[in-house]
């Protein structure tokens, strides 16, 4: 468990630098039209939201609470894996080091 605590919390740092970058230095509008003009930001795209639902398949069979399995879903469509870090991470610290309950929630 100990290792998916660690790559949570360099999810969590990695993207938070990523973001932080991004809103600072970049403009959303423009570079997102650039990168939709490329044939490989088109796959990336793909790529990026297939990983997202995905996860949000992992959350949704994970959480017991539709209400909770929403906002969650919500933030991963929008901040991406920044949120999927932060799930994972929860996640982790809540499991009592139990692999079945890190990964189907509780009972």
């Amino acid at each position: 468990m100990k290792i998916v605590k660690i790559i949570s919390i360099l999810g969590v740092l990695g993207m938070t630098i990523a973001l932080l970058n991004g809103f600072i230095n970049g403009d959303f509008l423009t570079d997102g039209g650039n990168l939709l003009q490329n044939p490989w930001g088109i796959v990336s795209m793909v790529d990026l939201y297939t990983g997202f639902i995905l996860f949000s398949v992992w959350i949704a069979y994970r959480e017991k609470s539709i209400l909770r399995s929403i906002i969650w879903i919500f933030f991963i469509m929008t901040l991406g894996f920044f949120t999927g870090s932060i799930y994972m991470l929860i996640a982790a610290f809540t499991s009592q080091n139990d692999w079945k309950q890190f990964w189907m929630g509780k009972a």
